[in-house]
């Protein structure tokens, strides 16, 4: 069986050099590939800075999701892939709210990783939202 995914793409270079969409939908569920601090350049932000790219991260969750006409209400599970636990929960904790408008109604996980695709990366956000 075949199944239609519909694919978007930020633009970035990596994307096709590594190979993936930033986004597959299938029926009506959107997997969101992990979104990173990066802006509309490409340009990594918040070198040094766990909050702000977490912010960004989220920041560029938001937009993909946008691109299937939906919203962070729509998430229903996601992973936090962080470079330093005590740093990545604090800055979850001031985040999540925020961006959920109030407390999160999602799965979550969090993982301490060594390292993520770009050195200068302290944390890459993955999310499975329902349309």
């Amino acid at each position: 069986m075949t199944i239609s995914k519909k694919t978007m793409s930020l633009g970035m270079p990596w994307e096709k050099e590594y190979g993936y969409a930033q986004a597959v939908q299938v029926r009506d569920t959107i997997y969101i590939s992990g979104q990173v601090s990066h802006d509309d350049k490409g340009t990594i932000v918040g070198l040094g800075n766990m909050e702000l790219q977490m912010r960004q991260a989220y920041a560029n969750v938001q937009k993909v999701l946008a691109e299937y006409h939906a919203t962070m209400d729509n998430v229903v599970d996601e992973i936090l892939f962080v470079t330093d636990m005590d740093a990545g929960f604090a800055a979850a904790v001031k985040c999540r709210q925020e961006v959920f408008s109030g407390t999160p109604v999602v799965a979550n996980t969090v993982v301490q990783i060594q390292r993520l695709a770009f050195p200068e990366l302290m944390v890459e956000i993955r999310c499975i939202a329902r349309v």
